[in-house]
């Protein structure tokens, strides 16, 4: 159908063929310069941000940002997502690079690339509707607590160089350094909280971070002349020159082609390609690539939502894989589409993929103008940056929200996936938040399925029926979480009756466990030598039945196409299966 194509298409450049084909203009071209531009100047302190709060230095979190950012744009399925580096792989590639370095980091990225190229061509980027938000909520919750607990050395100038891998051993070694906080620090991460939380009271369209950032760096800069030393980019991280020297902050110069697992390791030096390795990095890759899906493809829903277009889930889960397959071999690390930053990008008038095209490219002019002023950031601000980005993807309003009204399971589904996030791993909070949503799930349905005593109803039953016979209707879907509970309860209903009909219009789904329950009342009302008749099957359950079809006894042989059919065979006197025969549904 038409209007379903976008749920199953998968074609390179979605969106912006459909967007040329719509015809495109100068007006809509500088609609779009506009708003790359703004998103643009936006993405820079983002994309070191979370480069640094990734474990690696940031202008990886700058290259991403230009050569995934541009590409997914013009190659994806959605017209105005922006993708680039983000908080959410912050909790898998932070342990990923303390552990294999940042070539171990790139690997495992591009494994993850292909798995996501896979995904995409096994059509399965509509199945991001079969997540519930429960399970969402629960470890981007739990996603936004490590981050912000990643943060807390740089926010107040603790002497930590490296936190332990798992979530309590870092709050131990936080709370082991606390009393050596930093004034310095932690006054200009403070002061940069309370810009950008005061900041969107002015009601002006220049984002808070960036004048946050900027007076948080002038602020360090006079503290620095009353001789307090604040931590900046500048001062954190370096890099070589042509001719060996070292020189501070990031380098100002286009990334350079290399195979990943040649950028430095764990120990600075490369590592040795192998299929242990590999083994080795390969959950952390499935991680990488279900959490990309997952965020990028929500993203594509919220931007559908807000611009009433509609992506195509498939051609955005290729453009994902084939940049993350790409972008490891220019040193840029995972990139998946940036709700956030898609919103404004949507918000300051973009029509099409080229504002993602000119997002990239205004990244690009910052790296190779402006690296000695991004140098002067201190990492403080950077902190309180990434501490907010942490609360907005929390998205706390919404769990408030479900907590209160939601049902207890929904609840119970949050937490199981927020503690598993924190305290474990994303992957497992995610399998175990979908396993339990979906036995809750059928837990709730199968309580919905119900027998209901019909005879006395004369809305139904409209006919006389002989003496000690009953007419059961059976509610819900007939499937195996409700069969034993269903059998039970009629093998109870049936005892000493001299005849049963079961009404089956309002159970419109049947499965093995429901055709094993059939069976089951069949087989105990033949030994009981009660008559059992059945009517007005479903589509679906009749297509299960007919399938099912044998030598044996089969509901089929003793079913109607309507109540009132049963009912006249059996005031009729007629028990045989041939006269049933005679009237069932074929």
């Amino acid at each position: 159908m038409p209007h379903r194509q976008h749920l199953f298409s998968l074609r390179a450049g979605y969106a912006l063929r459909e967007v040329l084909g719509e015809g495109y203009g100068r007006s809509e071209l500088l609609r779009d310069l506009i708003a790359g531009a703004t998103v643009g100047i936006i993405a820079i302190p983002l994309a070191m941000a979370l480069a640094i709060a990734s474990g690696v230095a940031p202008q990886y979190g700058l290259y991403t940002a230009i050569i995934a950012g541009g590409f997914i744009a013009l190659a994806g399925g959605s017209r105005y997502s922006i993708s680039g580096p983000t908080a959410a792989f912050v909790v898998i590639l932070h342990p990923l690079a303390a552990k294999y370095g940042l070539a171990g980091l790139l690997l495992a990225s591009v494994m993850a690339g292909g798995i996501l190229i896979a995904m995409a061509y096994a059509r399965l980027g509509r199945f991001i509707e079969y997540i519930p938000e429960s399970v969402t909520l629960g470890f981007t919750g739990g996603i936004a607590i490590v981050i912000a607990v990643l943060q807390v050395p740089d926010f107040v100038g603790l002497p930590v160089q490296d936190l332990p891998e798992h979530f309590v051993g870092k709050l131990v070694a936080i709370g082991s350094h606390i009393y050596q906080l930093d004034l310095g620090s932690t006054a200009v991460a403070v002061f940069t909280l309370a810009v950008m939380i005061g900041w969107p009271r002015l009601k002006t369209r220049v984002p808070p971070h960036l004048p946050a950032l900027v007076l948080a760096s002038l602020l360090a800069v006079l503290l620095k002349g009353l001789d307090v030393e604040v931590s900046t980019i500048g001062s954190r991280f370096h890099y070589f020159l042509a001719d060996g020297t070292e020189a501070a902050g990031i380098p100002p110069y286009l990334p350079t082609l290399e195979w990943p697992w040649n950028r430095p390791g764990p120990n600075g030096q490369s590592l040795e390609l192998s299929l242990g390795l590999v083994s080795d990095l390969l959950p952390a890759a499935f991680a990488i690539a279900m959490l990309g899906a997952i965020e990028s493809l929500l993203c594509a829903v919220v931007l559908d939502g807000m611009s009433g277009k509609r992506h195509s889930s498939n051609s955005e889960l290729l453009a994902q894989g084939a940049a993350n397959l790409i972008t490891p071999f220019f040193g840029g690390i995972t990139a998946t589409a940036a709700i956030a930053r898609s919103a404004t990008n949507y918000k300051a008038g973009a029509v099409s993929p080229v504002a993602g095209l000119v997002h990239s490219l205004v990244v690009l002019l910052g790296l190779l103008f402006f690296a000695g002023l991004l140098a002067l950031v201190p990492m403080p601000a950077m902190a309180a940056l990434l501490m907010v980005v942490a609360w907005n993807m929390s998205e706390a309003h919404k769990s408030v929200k479900l907590v209160r009204k939601s049902p207890r399971g929904d609840v119970l589904v949050w937490l199981t996936c927020l503690f598993l996030t924190v305290f474990f791993d994303m992957v497992v909070a995610i399998t175990v938040g979908i396993l339990l949503a979906s036995v809750l799930f059928m837990k709730d349905i199968a309580a919905l399925t119900q027998v209901v005593d019909i005879t006395a109803n004369r809305g139904f039953v409209r006919s006389p029926l002989p003496d000690n016979w009953k007419v059961f209707k059976v509610n819900g879907p007939l499937f195996f979480a409700a069969a034993d509970r269903i059998f039970g309860e009629l093998s109870q209903h049936s005892q000493h009756l001299s005849g049963l009909i079961l009404h089956m219009r309002y159970s419109a789904y049947l499965d093995a466990g429901g055709l094993s329950a059939i069976d089951k009342v069949m087989a105990h009302c033949a030994r009981q030598g009660i008559p059992l008749y059945f009517s007005s099957w479903q589509f679906q359950p009749l297509r299960t039945l007919a399938r099912a079809s044998g030598d044996g006894p089969n509901p089929l042989k003793a079913s109607f196409a309507t109540l009132d059919d049963a009912l006249s065979h059996v005031a009729q006197g007629g028990a045989s299966h041939e006269a049933a025969t005679s009237h069932r549904t074929g």
